[in-house]
């Protein structure tokens, strides 16, 4: 029988198996998945992107009446 991989857990950096008998997997535990979870709901991880144009930018101004 094979040896469970190591992987470093993307919250503390402890090596820990990548098994299926490691519920938390990736994970080390349960305080680092809740952490790593609530980094989430916070929107501290954030996706790099170009700020979208501003909404007038877009939208041709209506003609005016004389």
């Amino acid at each position: 029988m094979t040896a469970a991989r190591l992987v470093p857990c993307p919250a503390c950096k402890t090596p820990t198996p990548y098994s299926p008998q490691n519920r938390w997997r990736p994970f080390c535990s349960e305080r680092c998945r809740s952490l790593d979870l609530g980094a989430w709901a916070s929107e501290s991880y954030r996706v790099a992107a170009e700020a979208p144009p501003d909404a007038g930018e877009d939208t041709p101004s209506p003609p005016t009446r004389q």
